[in-house]
């Protein structure tokens, strides 16, 4: 059993909760977890990279003087690759570096992130994260109250536009909804935060 503890806004401890391993796939799978990687950064290569082949450079194809008695080297079209403004040698076309898993695959790659993180003591639970307005300076406070002072991912049960717009110009914090976590987001930051009701609703996801 994995025991978590239940943080306030004053980094105080209020409560604990207990979590079996089993629920997020018992293991951490390494090598499925770099799968998911590789394919979270892969994703976000644009793919829009583009030069010219000698075939698309706009030039005469006619060969520049005779082949002999000038006394210089031979030379032939004007858009050979060897020759400025000529084309490019493996000319880069605009590609699709897309990847895909399995959904079934993602899913254990997210849980596998989620227990690295656990058993490497960044998780963190705070037991009510709400906000009537937006607050940055308030929001700040509870990252520093949590001993949060790197990159943080915050996990929230709903879509809250006031807790987006606290945090959004807090260098390294992002909030992501629960039900879209996935293994490079998690991964790419250092501490990962949840709202209690956040990890509520993914223990009770995993249990149906």
């Amino acid at each position: 059993m994995i025991k978590l503890t239940v943080y306030d806004r004053e980094g105080k401890e209020t409560d604990h909760i207990e979590i079996d391993e089993s629920v997020f796939g018992g293991k951490v799978r390494p090598v499925l977890l770099k799968q998911a990687l590789v394919m979270y950064h892969t994703n976000k290569r644009v793919g829009t990279a583009a030069t010219k082949s000698r075939g698309m450079v706009s030039a005469s194809n006619t060969k520049l003087y005779r082949q002999k008695g000038t006394g210089r080297a031979r030379a032939g079209r004007r858009r050979t690759v060897i020759r400025k403004g000529g084309g490019v040698a493996f000319a880069k076309k605009p590609r699709s570096f897309n990847q895909r898993m399995p959904r079934k695959q993602r899913l254990l790659a997210r849980n596998s992130a989620i227990l690295a993180k656990i058993q490497s003591n960044n998780t963190l639970v705070i037991d009510t994260l709400e906000f009537n307005d937006p607050k940055t300076r308030e929001f700040a406070a509870i990252l520093h109250n949590l001993n949060i002072d790197r990159s943080c991912l915050l996990a929230m049960d709903d879509y809250d536009i006031n807790i987006y717009k606290s945090l959004r110009n807090i260098p390294r914090i992002d909030a992501v909804e629960v039900d879209q976590l996935n293994a490079g987001d998690i991964c790419n930051k250092h501490k990962l935060l949840f709202t209690r009701k956040a990890l509520e609703a993914l223990i009770a996801e995993k249990q149906e």
